[in-house]
Protein backbone atom coordinates (compact mmCIF):
# COMPACT_ATOMS: atom_id res chain seq x y z
CA UNK A 1 0.00 0.00 0.00
CA UNK A 2 1.08 3.47 -1.29
CA UNK A 3 -0.09 7.11 -1.81
CA UNK A 4 0.43 6.80 -5.96
CA UNK A 5 1.49 10.48 -6.23
CA UNK A 6 -0.98 14.02 -6.58
CA UNK A 7 -4.07 14.01 -8.38
CA UNK A 8 -5.28 17.59 -7.68
CA UNK A 9 -4.58 20.57 -6.44
CA UNK A 10 -6.75 23.29 -5.62
CA UNK A 11 -5.72 26.75 -5.96
CA UNK A 12 -7.50 30.29 -4.83
CA UNK A 13 -7.23 33.35 -6.79
CA UNK A 14 -8.87 36.63 -6.58
CA UNK A 15 -8.45 36.97 -10.82
CA UNK A 16 -9.82 33.90 -12.18
CA UNK A 17 -9.88 35.72 -15.84
CA UNK A 18 -6.01 35.98 -15.34
CA UNK A 19 -5.61 32.92 -13.94
CA UNK A 20 -7.84 31.10 -16.48
CA UNK A 21 -5.49 32.95 -19.29
CA UNK A 22 -2.50 31.74 -17.30
CA UNK A 23 -2.74 28.06 -17.17
CA UNK A 24 -4.17 27.99 -20.49
CA UNK A 25 -1.08 29.24 -21.45
CA UNK A 26 0.52 26.79 -19.67
CA UNK A 27 -0.19 23.87 -21.68
CA UNK A 28 -3.90 22.69 -19.43
CA UNK A 29 -7.03 21.64 -21.28
CA UNK A 30 -9.98 23.24 -19.37
CA UNK A 31 -12.26 21.01 -18.10
CA UNK A 32 -15.09 23.37 -17.22
CA UNK A 33 -16.08 26.76 -15.91
CA UNK A 34 -18.18 29.00 -13.84
CA UNK A 35 -18.45 31.66 -11.43
CA UNK A 36 -16.77 29.88 -8.97
CA UNK A 37 -13.88 28.70 -10.84
CA UNK A 38 -11.66 26.69 -13.32
CA UNK A 39 -10.87 22.94 -13.44
CA UNK A 40 -8.03 21.85 -15.48
CA UNK A 41 -6.79 18.94 -16.73
CA UNK A 42 -2.95 17.55 -17.28
CA UNK A 43 -2.31 14.50 -20.02
CA UNK A 44 -3.04 11.74 -17.14
CA UNK A 45 -6.15 13.43 -16.00
CA UNK A 46 -4.36 14.73 -12.72
CA UNK A 47 -6.52 17.73 -11.93
CA UNK A 48 -6.21 21.58 -10.98
CA UNK A 49 -8.83 23.63 -9.75
CA UNK A 50 -8.65 27.21 -9.98
CA UNK A 51 -11.01 28.69 -6.86
CA UNK A 52 -12.56 32.02 -6.37
CA UNK A 53 -11.61 33.56 -3.05
CA UNK A 54 -15.08 33.17 -2.15
CA UNK A 55 -16.04 30.03 -2.95
CA UNK A 56 -17.94 28.27 -0.33
CA UNK A 57 -16.50 24.82 1.40
CA UNK A 58 -13.10 25.64 0.46
CA UNK A 59 -10.03 24.45 3.39
CA UNK A 60 -8.74 27.31 5.06
CA UNK A 61 -5.71 28.80 3.90
CA UNK A 62 -1.99 28.67 5.49
CA UNK A 63 -1.24 32.04 4.22
CA UNK A 64 -3.39 35.62 2.82
CA UNK A 65 -3.65 35.76 -0.58
CA UNK A 66 -4.02 33.45 -3.94
CA UNK A 67 -2.37 30.22 -2.62
CA UNK A 68 -2.80 26.72 -2.91
CA UNK A 69 -5.54 24.99 -0.45
CA UNK A 70 -5.20 21.42 -0.87
CA UNK A 71 -3.86 18.49 -2.36
CA UNK A 72 -5.37 15.44 -2.98
CA UNK A 73 -2.95 12.38 -3.58
CA UNK A 74 -4.34 9.09 -5.38
CA UNK A 75 -4.72 5.60 -4.06
CA UNK A 76 -4.69 2.74 -5.94
CA UNK A 77 -8.22 1.04 -4.16
CA UNK A 78 -10.78 1.80 -1.44
CA UNK A 79 -9.14 -0.55 0.73
CA UNK A 80 -6.30 1.45 0.82
CA UNK A 81 -8.44 4.78 1.61
CA UNK A 82 -10.27 2.17 4.74
CA UNK A 83 -6.35 1.65 5.98
CA UNK A 84 -5.34 5.56 5.48
CA UNK A 85 -8.39 6.40 7.02
CA UNK A 86 -7.87 4.49 10.10
CA UNK A 87 -4.00 6.07 10.39
CA UNK A 88 -5.91 9.73 10.68
CA UNK A 89 -8.99 9.23 12.41
CA UNK A 90 -8.06 11.25 15.22
CA UNK A 91 -5.89 14.09 13.52
CA UNK A 92 -6.97 17.70 12.90
CA UNK A 93 -9.70 18.76 10.15
CA UNK A 94 -10.57 14.56 9.97
CA UNK A 95 -12.61 14.58 6.83
CA UNK A 96 -14.50 11.47 5.02
CA UNK A 97 -16.82 12.19 2.74
CA UNK A 98 -17.86 12.23 -1.19
CA UNK A 99 -16.49 15.01 -3.09
CA UNK A 100 -17.19 15.14 -7.48
CA UNK A 101 -19.21 11.65 -7.17
CA UNK A 102 -16.19 9.72 -5.48
CA UNK A 103 -15.04 9.38 -1.71
CA UNK A 104 -12.21 11.63 -0.22
CA UNK A 105 -10.52 11.18 3.08
CA UNK A 106 -8.44 13.48 4.74
CA UNK A 107 -6.68 16.13 7.38
CA UNK A 108 -4.97 19.01 8.18
CA UNK A 109 -1.21 18.67 8.44
CA UNK A 110 0.71 20.36 10.91
CA UNK A 111 1.55 22.98 8.86
CA UNK A 112 -2.31 23.53 8.87
CA UNK A 113 -2.60 22.29 4.97
CA UNK A 114 -5.89 20.24 3.55
CA UNK A 115 -4.53 17.00 2.84
CA UNK A 116 -7.00 14.58 0.90
CA UNK A 117 -6.84 10.97 -0.75
CA UNK A 118 -9.20 9.68 -3.13
CA UNK A 119 -9.11 6.63 -5.73
CA UNK A 120 -6.41 7.58 -8.35
CA UNK A 121 -8.03 9.01 -11.64
CA UNK A 122 -5.19 9.32 -13.43
CA UNK A 123 -5.04 7.42 -16.37
CA UNK A 124 -1.66 5.65 -17.98
CA UNK A 125 -0.57 7.54 -21.02
CA UNK A 126 1.55 6.63 -23.50
CA UNK A 127 3.58 9.87 -25.20
CA UNK A 128 6.72 9.79 -27.42
CA UNK A 129 9.85 11.78 -25.22
CA UNK A 130 13.51 12.38 -26.59
CA UNK A 131 16.08 9.27 -26.72
CA UNK A 132 19.48 11.18 -25.59
CA UNK A 133 22.63 10.59 -27.72
CA UNK A 134 25.69 10.41 -24.96
CA UNK A 135 29.29 9.52 -25.55
CA UNK A 136 29.09 5.96 -24.55
CA UNK A 137 25.31 5.51 -25.47
CA UNK A 138 23.86 6.67 -29.20
CA UNK A 139 20.59 5.41 -29.31
CA UNK A 140 18.89 8.05 -31.41
CA UNK A 141 20.61 7.00 -35.20
CA UNK A 142 19.08 9.02 -38.11
CA UNK A 143 16.35 10.41 -36.01
CA UNK A 144 16.50 14.12 -34.48
CA UNK A 145 15.32 15.12 -31.47
CA UNK A 146 12.17 16.76 -30.85
CA UNK A 147 11.31 20.09 -31.03
CA UNK A 148 8.29 21.21 -29.07
CA UNK A 149 6.34 25.18 -29.77
CA UNK A 150 5.02 24.41 -26.51
CA UNK A 151 4.20 22.01 -23.13
CA UNK A 152 1.71 19.69 -22.62
CA UNK A 153 2.31 19.12 -18.81
CA UNK A 154 1.48 15.10 -18.22
CA UNK A 155 1.24 15.84 -14.48
CA UNK A 156 1.66 17.59 -11.26
CA UNK A 157 4.57 15.72 -10.24
CA UNK A 158 5.31 17.75 -6.92
CA UNK A 159 4.53 20.48 -4.60
CA UNK A 160 7.02 22.70 -2.39
CA UNK A 161 5.84 24.58 1.07
CA UNK A 162 7.20 26.50 2.94
CA UNK A 163 6.81 25.21 6.78
CA UNK A 164 7.17 26.36 10.26
CA UNK A 165 8.52 22.83 11.42
CA UNK A 166 9.48 20.74 8.69
CA UNK A 167 10.16 18.00 11.35
CA UNK A 168 6.95 17.91 12.64
CA UNK A 169 5.60 17.46 8.75
CA UNK A 170 8.49 15.11 7.76
CA UNK A 171 7.13 12.92 10.44
CA UNK A 172 3.40 13.65 10.02
CA UNK A 173 3.99 12.22 6.19
CA UNK A 174 6.25 9.26 6.99
CA UNK A 175 3.44 8.20 9.68
CA UNK A 176 0.08 8.40 8.59
CA UNK A 177 0.58 8.30 4.53
CA UNK A 178 4.07 6.15 4.42
CA UNK A 179 6.16 8.88 2.33
CA UNK A 180 10.08 8.39 2.23
CA UNK A 181 12.71 10.80 2.96
CA UNK A 182 14.84 11.50 -0.59
CA UNK A 183 17.43 13.86 0.41
CA UNK A 184 17.09 16.96 3.49
CA UNK A 185 18.77 20.33 4.18
CA UNK A 186 19.14 19.22 8.14
CA UNK A 187 16.70 21.14 10.01
CA UNK A 188 15.77 23.28 7.00
CA UNK A 189 14.73 20.94 4.79
CA UNK A 190 13.46 17.54 3.36
CA UNK A 191 12.34 16.25 -0.13
CA UNK A 192 9.92 12.99 0.46
CA UNK A 193 8.42 10.49 -2.38
CA UNK A 194 5.69 8.90 -1.75
CA UNK A 195 7.10 5.49 -2.26
CA UNK A 196 10.43 3.65 -1.38
CA UNK A 197 10.50 3.46 -5.49
CA UNK A 198 9.46 6.29 -7.63
CA UNK A 199 10.96 9.88 -8.46
CA UNK A 200 12.98 11.49 -6.48
CA UNK A 201 10.09 14.01 -4.65
CA UNK A 202 6.55 14.26 -4.72
CA UNK A 203 6.92 16.99 -2.02
CA UNK A 204 9.66 19.47 -0.83
CA UNK A 205 9.27 20.73 2.58
CA UNK A 206 11.50 24.20 3.54
CA UNK A 207 11.67 26.04 6.60
CA UNK A 208 12.45 29.43 6.77
CA UNK A 209 14.37 31.55 9.61
CA UNK A 210 10.94 33.80 9.76
CA UNK A 211 8.88 30.63 10.01
CA UNK A 212 6.84 31.52 7.21
CA UNK A 213 4.07 29.06 6.04
CA UNK A 214 2.80 29.05 2.31
CA UNK A 215 3.07 27.69 -1.09
CA UNK A 216 6.69 27.96 -2.68
CA UNK A 217 5.97 26.05 -6.32
CA UNK A 218 4.19 23.46 -8.03
CA UNK A 219 5.89 21.38 -10.82
CA UNK A 220 4.39 19.60 -13.86
CA UNK A 221 5.82 16.80 -14.99
CA UNK A 222 7.12 17.27 -19.27
CA UNK A 223 8.80 14.71 -21.51
CA UNK A 224 12.00 15.62 -21.97
CA UNK A 225 14.75 18.75 -21.23
CA UNK A 226 13.38 19.91 -24.83
CA UNK A 227 9.77 20.57 -23.63
CA UNK A 228 11.15 22.39 -20.63
CA UNK A 229 12.59 24.67 -23.29
CA UNK A 230 9.81 24.43 -25.58
CA UNK A 231 7.86 25.19 -23.15
CA UNK A 232 9.49 28.08 -21.57
CA UNK A 233 10.08 30.01 -24.76
CA UNK A 234 6.42 29.61 -25.42
CA UNK A 235 4.80 30.69 -22.24
CA UNK A 236 7.47 33.94 -21.60
CA UNK A 237 5.97 34.44 -25.53
CA UNK A 238 2.69 34.93 -23.74
CA UNK A 239 4.33 37.32 -21.66
CA UNK A 240 4.31 35.46 -18.06
CA UNK A 241 7.01 36.52 -16.05
CA UNK A 242 10.32 33.77 -15.25
CA UNK A 243 11.93 33.77 -11.98
CA UNK A 244 14.23 31.29 -12.71
CA UNK A 245 15.54 29.18 -15.46
CA UNK A 246 16.03 27.30 -17.31
CA UNK A 247 18.33 25.31 -15.17
CA UNK A 248 18.98 22.47 -13.55
CA UNK A 249 18.99 21.03 -9.73
CA UNK A 250 22.19 18.96 -8.60
CA UNK A 251 20.05 17.77 -5.85
CA UNK A 252 17.32 15.70 -7.97
CA UNK A 253 19.19 16.32 -11.52
CA UNK A 254 16.08 17.59 -13.14
CA UNK A 255 15.78 20.17 -15.47
CA UNK A 256 13.47 23.21 -14.63
CA UNK A 257 12.06 26.42 -15.34
CA UNK A 258 10.17 28.58 -13.15
CA UNK A 259 7.64 31.62 -13.63
CA UNK A 260 5.50 33.32 -11.12
CA UNK A 261 2.07 32.43 -11.02
CA UNK A 262 -0.86 34.23 -10.07
CA UNK A 263 -2.54 32.19 -8.42
CA UNK A 264 -0.30 31.83 -6.11
CA UNK A 265 3.48 31.41 -5.41
CA UNK A 266 5.59 29.55 -8.67
CA UNK A 267 4.99 27.57 -11.12
CA UNK A 268 7.48 24.77 -12.94
CA UNK A 269 7.85 22.96 -16.31
CA UNK A 270 10.50 19.80 -15.05
CA UNK A 271 11.81 16.61 -16.17
CA UNK A 272 14.60 14.10 -16.09
CA UNK A 273 14.54 13.54 -12.09
CA UNK A 274 16.27 11.60 -10.60
CA UNK A 275 14.75 7.73 -9.90
CA UNK A 276 15.35 5.94 -6.76
CA UNK A 277 14.20 2.52 -4.75
CA UNK A 278 14.38 1.76 -1.57
CA UNK A 279 17.91 0.93 -1.60
CA UNK A 280 18.37 4.89 -1.62
CA UNK A 281 20.41 6.49 1.19
CA UNK A 282 19.12 10.27 1.91
CA UNK A 283 21.82 12.75 2.02
CA UNK A 284 22.40 15.91 3.46
CA UNK A 285 23.16 19.04 2.01
CA UNK A 286 23.75 22.77 3.06
CA UNK A 287 21.67 25.18 1.58
CA UNK A 288 23.31 27.44 -1.40
CA UNK A 289 23.06 28.81 -4.81
CA UNK A 290 25.21 26.12 -6.36
CA UNK A 291 23.34 23.01 -4.45
CA UNK A 292 20.38 24.39 -5.84
CA UNK A 293 21.57 25.25 -9.11
CA UNK A 294 24.72 24.12 -10.94
CA UNK A 295 23.50 26.59 -13.56
CA UNK A 296 20.36 28.75 -14.27
CA UNK A 297 19.37 32.10 -15.94
CA UNK A 298 18.24 34.37 -13.79
CA UNK A 299 15.16 36.27 -15.74
CA UNK A 300 14.45 33.66 -18.37
CA UNK A 301 15.56 33.87 -21.75
CA UNK A 302 14.14 36.39 -24.16
CA UNK A 303 11.05 34.76 -26.03
CA UNK A 304 12.31 35.75 -29.52
CA UNK A 305 15.69 35.94 -29.79
CA UNK A 306 16.69 33.11 -26.69
CA UNK A 307 19.14 35.66 -25.29
CA UNK A 308 19.10 36.35 -21.63
CA UNK A 309 17.35 38.94 -20.29
CA UNK A 310 18.91 41.81 -18.86
CA UNK A 311 19.04 40.76 -14.68
CA UNK A 312 20.98 40.44 -11.81
CA UNK A 313 22.50 37.20 -11.02
CA UNK A 314 20.76 34.75 -8.32
CA UNK A 315 21.19 34.97 -4.79
CA UNK A 316 20.43 33.32 -1.74
CA UNK A 317 20.28 30.06 -0.30
CA UNK A 318 16.79 29.26 -1.76
CA UNK A 319 16.46 30.88 -5.02
CA UNK A 320 13.07 30.59 -5.67
CA UNK A 321 11.99 31.89 -2.47
CA UNK A 322 9.26 34.54 -3.53
CA UNK A 323 8.93 37.32 -0.54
Amino acid sequence: MSVLGIDQITYTTDDLATSGRFFADWGLHLLGEDAQGLRFECLNGCRVDVAAMDRPGLPAAIEDGPTLREVVWGVESEADLERYARAIANDPGFFDGEVEGARRIGCTDPNGLAVRLQVTRKRDVNVASAVMNTWSSRERVNQPAPVYDRATPIEVGHVVFFVADVKAVEAFYESRFGFVSSDRYPGRGAFMRCAPSGGHHDLFLLQLPSGKRGINHVAFTVRDIHEVFGGGLHFSRCGWETQLGPGRHPVSSAYFWYFKNPAGGLIEYYADEDQLTADWQPRDFEPGPTVFAEWAVDGGLDGNTRRQKNAEGPKGAFLTEKK
